[in-house]
């Protein structure tokens, strides 16, 4: 725990130190130019990553779903599955 304290309380001092000294206007700088750098790469957000996984999961879901059932309705007129 003592540690933890140590820490927290020197990363609040160098944060403090940095608000104070040119380095953070050098921090909102690079900020800025890796932003508009991702934003010229066609990435997606974590977000929108995870919306398109779940829409991907349930259509494996669904076509797993309608593989059974075809096959359950050609075994029911006697076509042999391929």
């Amino acid at each position: 725990m003592q540690q933890n304290r140590l820490f927290e309380e020197l990363s609040g001092k160098v944060s403090a130190l940095l608000a104070q000294s040119p380095a953070k206007d050098v921090e909102k700088n690079v900020r800025a130019l890796l932003t508009s750098f991702f934003g010229k790469l066609d990435l997606v957000t974590r977000e929108e990553f995870d919306v398109q996984a779940k829409l991907l999961a349930r259509s494996r879901e669904q076509i797993s779903a309608l593989e059974s059932r075809v096959a359950e309705l050609e075994t029911r007129i006697g076509k042999p599955n391929s």
